[in-house]
């Protein structure tokens, strides 16, 4: 059975699974999903064309769905916000719908958004994503599966974070962050995430394979041409196609390396 709050605005349009707890004060609208075993804490608002998944968990003061930030919605636009299974959002995370006809803003299974993390209409964030405290990510914004990012950090429009990335706290992301790097807090790459790659199961191996690929691109002082040509002498691995991919289909260009900061250890 559901345990509702006598002083929660539930609206009758919205389909609640099993096993819900709905705190004082909650709002849901119309048009809405959520799915078996979510608890969604007192002051939370799921706004219209909102899908949650299976027990996630959103505490005081979230805001997820609501209309975009943009001159260019229009009210009655329909755009949705999907999140996924085991999902955790914590104080007053605000996560904003598309402005955009059939637009979508979504976050995936078991991410943790961590307290006043904005997501902006139209970012696509992985699953295993952790976003720590104050970090704003902006419309567009794509982070991919298992990435971290510390707080603080302000992320301009349409960039891209890698797999498995790491970004330190208070830096601003003006370009792409290619997959299985770590970001310092000077905004430059300074080696690999191997700390991610050791949890993510990467043997030592697969790990310095990663290392000198990363080393080769951002450290050796060469264009992307010669740096890829370098980068395949090495045995070819999924992860280091990835990488390559990645950096080939960026649009805005790569945040820059600084050798002095290089990791020189796995």
């Amino acid at each position: 059975m559901n345990k509702i709050h006598p002083t929660a605005v539930v609206s009758p349009q919205a389909k609640l699974g099993n096993d819900l707890e709905i705190g004082p004060y909650a709002v849901i609208e119309d048009n809405v999903e959520i799915g078996d075993g979510t608890f969604i804490d007192s002051h939370v608002k799921v706004a219209r064309y909102t899908k949650v998944g299976q027990r996630c968990r959103f505490y005081l003061g979230a805001l997820i769905g609501e209309e975009p930030q943009d001159h260019r919605f229009k009210v009655g636009t329909e755009a949705w916000t999907y999140i996924g299974d085991d999902t955790i959002i914590r104080e007053y995370v605000t996560i904003h719908r598309s402005p955009f006809q059939g637009g979508i803003t979504s976050v995936g299974d078991k991410c943790l958004l961590m307290g006043f993390v904005h997501v902006g209409h139209d970012a696509r964030i992985g699953n295993f994503v952790t976003v720590a405290n104050h970090t704003a990510v902006s419309g567009h914004v794509i982070i991919e599966d298992q990435a971290v990012l510390s707080g603080y950090i302000l992320i301009h429009q349409f960039c891209r974070i890698g797999k498995i990335a790491m970004l330190g706290g208070r830096t601003i992301i003006t370009q792409d962050v290619p997959p299985f790097c770590m970001l310092a807090e000077n905004n430059c790459i300074c080696g690999p995430n191997t700390i991610g790659l050791r949890r993510a199961g990467f043997d030592s191996a697969h790990r310095a394979i990663m290392r000198r690929a990363i080393k080769s691109y951002f450290f050796h002082g060469l264009n992307t041409k010669n740096a890829f040509k370098e980068i395949l002498k090495e045995k070819k691995t999924p992860e280091v196609d990835h990488f390559m991919e990645f950096i080939k289909q960026t649009s805005r260009g790569i945040m820059s390396g600084d050798p002095a900061l290089c990791v020189k250890k796995d």
